[in-house]
């Protein structure tokens, strides 16, 4: 190889390290998550007129049913000028050229035809030579990118060519991830909006609060969410979202850019404003909502209460975005249920309050379900001789740490969350199979079982025939069987209270009216009632033997109890001087810890005796 020949090899090499060199950098500067398009172009451009070492590169696309092509990215180098586009941003070209736009090649000026503006293009702005690339993808051609040396023709050589067909490719895959990037955005516009309103959903509203939440961490802040509630779902159908969108309107020109406005359920908006509001400007604004969600569902003629429930960031234990929505939503719900307002501000003291009792009953009923709930019982005795001769059932329950719940933690949360209906039910026939098992005295007649019912129970149609179904399962007599009830449970409606009496004494078992003396109408009510056994109150015997009040009350309860023929027991007794109290008044039964606090089976019978 001659020395001229070497030295043409070493500087196609030496232009082709120089190519390579240039993509690899503009790669790493173009494939940037934060670059956009025309900041690629700017990029690609640059770098281009850069190792070409040419005047101007131009970026076009290619509209081929007029066959233009269209600027879109113009770069002078000799000026360092960028700029989207350029005066005649518009060139019309002829068929020859649009049919080989397909190829890399070079186009002299005194090559190109004057049948198109190409040619007048070239002369106009001094191009000498013209080197063309390509700009296609997924098999479409999108345009072309033009290098533009300026005075004499060049000579390009294969290596310039094969480095302008790269710089195409690299406008092209700039097209190609602009064109995706552009659906990820509304993909993730469609994942952040509600698609009737056009509102921003919850999940979009949770990262506009997480972020207003972060600077203001450890703060005394006053960040707040106001969630507007409708206590139905009026979006059913076409015209159901026809007002809500007209709702979303209104909405949006009230709050007029003071406030992030979100659909973030089906029944409800959220509210969040864009600066910090006391209580007092916080529900003037929800007011203003509520009245104005109000009045466009009015308008239609749609039945509808809405409610507004308002939390304050400064509530949170930690910054959360979630617990904020939540709890603005759980006051706009007890405004909903108290009717005492249209807005609720979230209390956290009292929500703690809900949440300690949600947990509760969760843990109840997961013990009721795994059979960890038990009963015990309270011995009741003669005060004549100390004798068994009754036992009361009460619920206890066996937590996961093995502690003995007594029924006062827990007996209201099992009553209003209608546990109280199957667990007891449970309890009747638990305490039937028990008792059936204590001892009998020589008449064969064992102590008598009482159990409580409560008014959830008593309610039940279904009362007497799971009082007839605990008998036969058992075994147990019914004669021995006493069912205890407050006054406060037969009130509400008394006569039907009695037929219920009247068909439970007829399966043979007996009635004990508890917690005597406590109701305001006792004794209006006793001659009416068919029961066997009154339970005087604990509070007329701890003043014993000392109150004269509460002395003359139980003197005069045991002797209207004796004249009338039925049963007295004193509850509460924990002391000797009241038992001996009580049976100089002529009380002859009793219970209460001074004979024995509740205790498990084995310990009632084990301890107490059945005879004198």
């Amino acid at each position: 190889m001659s020395p001229a020949s070497q030295a043409d090899t070493q500087d196609r090499g030496a232009w082709a390290r120089r190519h390579n060199h240039a993509l690899v950098s503009l790669a790493r500067r173009v494939w940037q998550p934060d670059c956009r398009l025309e900041r690629a172009f700017a990029l690609i451009c640059e770098t281009a007129a850069d190792t070409l070492e040419v005047e101007r590169v131009n970026i076009w696309r290619w509209d081929a049913a007029s066959a233009t092509l269209h600027c879109l990215h113009h770069y002078e180098r000799s000026r360092g000028h960028r700029r989207a586009a350029r005066a005649d941003a518009v060139l019309r070209v002829g068929a020859e050229y649009s049919t080989a736009l397909d190829e890399v090649r070079v186009i002299d000026q005194s090559a190109a035809g004057d049948e198109d503006g190409l040619g007048d293009y070239l002369r106009r702005h001094g191009i000498g030579s013209l080197l063309d690339a390509p700009v296609r993808s997924a098999g479409e051609l999108l345009g072309v990118i033009c290098h533009e040396h300026v005075g004499a023709p060049r000579d390009w050589s294969p290596e310039d060519q094969a480095f302008a067909g790269s710089i195409g490719d690299y406008v092209a895959m700039a097209f190609e991830i602009d064109r995706r990037r552009q659906l990820e955005g509304r993909v993730r516009y469609l994942e952040l909006h509600d698609p009737h309103t056009d509102l921003p959903n919850r999940d979009h509203l949770l990262e506009v609060v997480h972020a207003a939440l972060r600077p203001m961490h450890g703060e005394n802040n006053g960040l707040v969410a106001i969630h507007l509630n409708f206590d139905a779902s009026p979006h059913e159908g076409d015209a159901g979202h026809e007002l809500l969108v007209e709702a979303a309107a209104r909405l949006r020109r009230e709050l007029d850019g003071e406030a992030t406005l979100a659909r973030v359920r089906g029944n409800a908006f959220a509210v969040l404003p864009h600066r910090q509001l006391h209580e007092t400007q916080a529900l003037i604004l929800a007011e203003r909502c509520v009245e104005i969600v109000q009045t466009c569902l009015d308008e239609q003629g749609i039945a509808v209460i809405v409610t507004a429930g308002i939390a304050f960031s400064r509530d949170l234990a930690a910054p959360s975005a979630d617990n904020l929505l939540r709890n603005a939503e759980t006051a706009s719900h007890e405004a909903r249920h108290h009717r005492h307002g249209r807005c609720e501000i979230f209390d956290a003291g009292h929500h703690r309050g809900l949440v300690e009792r949600l947990r509760l009953e969760r843990a109840v009923r997961d013990a009721y379900e795994a059979g960890r709930m038990c009963v015990q019982f309270q011995p009741e005795v003669e005060l004549a001789n100390g004798r068994w001769v009754a036992a009361e059932a009460l619920l206890r329950w066996r937590d996961e740490e093995g502690r003995c719940r007594q029924a006062a933690e827990f007996i209201d949360i099992v009553e209003n969350s209608g546990l109280i209906v199957p667990i007891g039910r449970w309890m009747l026939g638990e305490a039937c199979a028990l008792a059936r098992q204590w001892p009998a005295r020589a008449g064969g007649i064992g102590p008598k079982l009482r159990v409580n019912l409560s008014a959830r129970q008593f309610e039940q149609a279904s009362l007497v025939d799971d009082v007839a179904a605990a008998l036969a399962a058992s075994g147990l007599q019914p004669a021995r069987l006493c069912l205890e009830l407050t006054e406060s449970i037969l009130l509400p409606d008394f006569t039907v209270a009695v037929r219920t009496l009247d068909r439970l004494r007829e399966l043979g078992v007996s009635i004990a009216l508890d917690d005597f003396g406590t109701g305001y109408s006792s004794l209006a009510y006793l001659k009416r009632l068919p029961i066997d056994v009154i339970k005087l109150d604990r509070s007329f015997v701890g003043g014993l033997p000392d109150d004269p009040y509460d002395l003359a009350i139980v003197q005069a309860v045991a002797t209207m109890a004796r004249r009338i023929g039925l049963d007295i027991v004193a509850e509460g007794v924990e002391t000797q001087a009241q038992a001996d109290s009580l049976r100089d008044c002529g009380v002859e039964r009793a219970q209460g810890f001074l004979f024995s606090e509740a205790v498990d089976q084995a310990e009632l019978v084990r301890g107490f005796a059945i005879d004198p």
